[in-house]
């Protein structure tokens, strides 16, 4: 995968295979640190240590369809390529948390992507689904949590053109004012 933002739709989507109702996603972009740091967090039915061990192997796979699963296998690749650091959380019933850090300069490290539009298109296709996404940079913050939209909304579904129209938009300007405009790479 060649954008953070794809490593974070697959790690969700495994959220999601997962029974999650809730998932986290952070960013967080520190340039005096140097660092960039991602976190994607669910309330999915979790594993134990040797499940979740066995998650950054690529040639194991909960799936029928193929033999290898690379997905976060990939993201730790990355994230330890870029002088970052990896870790995979979890317990059966008490979710998974997945968090890998970049060297914010590292010239090997994959562009953030459209971000935007990936949180976007989780919204979309899971409209039951809680979604918290939070973004930093350098002390900037944005973040949309669709429960608190939802509550806002009263009996209007997510996926109500309308809305879906709202969030996608209000997710492009939040992340447009977070860099002054700027797409960050």
């Amino acid at each position: 995968m060649n954008e953070i933002s794809l490593h974070i739709l697959d790690i969700a989507e495994n959220s999601i295979a997962a029974g999650a109702t809730r998932i986290g996603i952070e960013v967080v972009e520190d340039t005096a640190r140097d660092s960039m740091t991602v976190a994607i967090t669910d309330d999915g039915c979790g594993m134990d240590s040797e499940q979740a061990a066995r998650a950054e192997d690529p040639f194991t796979t909960s799936r029928s369809t193929r033999k290898v699963g690379l997905g976060i296998p990939l993201f730790k690749a990355g994230c330890l390529g870029c002088e970052g650091n990896f870790e995979i959380k979890s317990a059966p019933g008490a979710g998974t948390a997945v968090r890998g850090s970049y060297r914010l300069s590292h010239v090997d490290r994959p562009p953030l992507g459209d971000i935007a539009g990936t949180v976007f298109l989780l919204i979309a296709s899971n409209p039951a689904l809680d979604i918290r996404y939070r973004h930093m940079s350098d002390g900037k913050l944005c973040e949309l949590d669709t429960a608190e939209v939802r509550s806002a909304l009263g009996e209007v579904p997510l996926d109500n053109p309308d809305v879906l129209e709202w969030l996608r938009q209000n997710l492009i300007d939040m992340e447009n004012d977070l860099h002054g405009g700027a797409t960050i790479q």
